[in-house]
């Protein structure tokens, strides 16, 4: 499991107090890309491969506000020869609640052609050190 901290930011909250669900989205998106580039190895600006986002979903638990941070884990719930399924929970750190329970799917593509690329060395390495 992989864990990041999260803090929230004051213009997170909306107007009904509470962190907006398209921010847990964007917290999630950084967690994987921040484990994909420092610990898979991914160069997002100029690597012969992208992750591109298939599908997306959350379920929502509790609130969380600002300030609160927000403690994501994270695993890989499946792994196949082009893609990789993240499953992901939030929780609120100062209480340890948990907040959103979220899946995400990556298909790794090559950058030029946007055709599936295999998953190999280093990134099926950290992804399957990741699996439960």
């Amino acid at each position: 499991m992989y864990w990041r901290s999260v803090p929230t930011r004051w213009n997170d909250n909306d107007t009904y107090g509470h962190v907006n669900n398209v921010v847990h989205y964007a917290m999630i998106d950084s967690v994987i890309n921040t484990w994909l580039v420092e610990e898979a190895g991914l160069d997002i600006h100029g690597g012969p491969v992208i992750g591109m986002c298939v599908e997306s979903r959350c379920s929502y638990k509790a609130e969380a506000s600002f300030p609160d941070v927000i403690r994501i884990g994270m695993r890989v719930g499946h792994l196949g020869r082009s893609s990789v399924r993240y499953d992901l929970s939030l929780f609120r750190e100062r209480d340890d609640t948990l907040i959103a329970e979220a899946q995400f799917t990556h298909v790794f593509v090559d950058r030029s052609s946007r055709r599936p690329s295999p998953i190999e060395g280093r990134m099926r390495t950290a992804m399957e050190g990741l699996l439960p």
